[in-house]
């Protein structure tokens, strides 16, 4: 005789992070193995469009990075429209543009995001700058990345679609690899091809593309 129990909602959300889990251990180890030869320290994330959820893409990698041991840092480089301090529900005015500007010290902007599974450290935007691509693409952005280098094993840097500013473009050639966030139902395919085009005439290391918000994914993992 079989028992069949209905699943509380409680089991439900549990099974759920656990899937989403596994699929950014998947797409750590993607990462992880697209460069042997070199490390994939710094990581920038980006997306031809708005509405892709390469925000939330770059917080669970973090989480996944963080979740394996790694020293890991998240930054929100989105300083037009940042997002990350309402996620984690840090301060958003210390951030990345106050220590390029030299308002705040980077030991004073770092904050810590203390989970269950693990710890990270995140760097908001800051105020919302006027120029935000004047200060991505400084000498001391520059130095501020080459910095954090020698504190952290991995560095996730959320910044904005690249199809519409290009704050991205100008960050890429500091960076060791990018990934692109599409979504189903949503990124057309000339849209996708005008981004990767883009981005290989900034020429960036195009690690991949992420296909978000499908069903099913278990289906495809072979």
């Amino acid at each position: 005789m079989m028992l069949h129990t209905k699943k509380s909602a409680k089991d439900k959300a549990h099974e759920y992070n656990s899937s989403i889990s596994e699929q950014f251990k998947l797409i750590r180890t993607g990462i992880d193995f697209s460069g042997i030869d070199e490390n994939k320290q710094v990581i920038l994330i980006t997306s031809p469009e708005s509405g892709t959820g390469k925000s939330t893409i770059a917080s669970h990698l973090a989480v996944a990075y963080a979740e394996k041991g790694a020293r890991t840092l998240l930054i929100d480089a989105d300083m037009r429209k940042p997002t990350l301090h309402k996620r984690f529900s840090k301060k958003m005015l210390t951030g990345l543009s106050s220590v390029i500007t030299g308002e705040d010290t980077l030991e004073d902007s770092l904050q810590k995001v203390t989970m269950s599974t693990c710890m990270l450290s995140i760097l908001t935007s800051g105020p919302i700058p006027p120029n935000p691509n004047d200060l991505l693409s400084s000498k001391k952005m520059a130095e501020l990345i080459e910095r954090l280098r020698e504190s952290f094993d991995k560095i996730i840097i959320d910044t904005p679609p690249v199809t519409i500013v290009s704050d991205a473009l100008v960050l890429s050639e500091r960076t060791d690899g990018t990934v692109l966030v599409c979504r189903h139902h949503k990124t057309l395919k000339e849209k996708a091809k005008d981004a990767v085009s883009q981005l290989q005439l900034a020429r960036a290391n195009l690690i991949g593309v992420i296909f978000n918000g499908t069903k099913n994914a278990e289906n495809y993992y072979y």
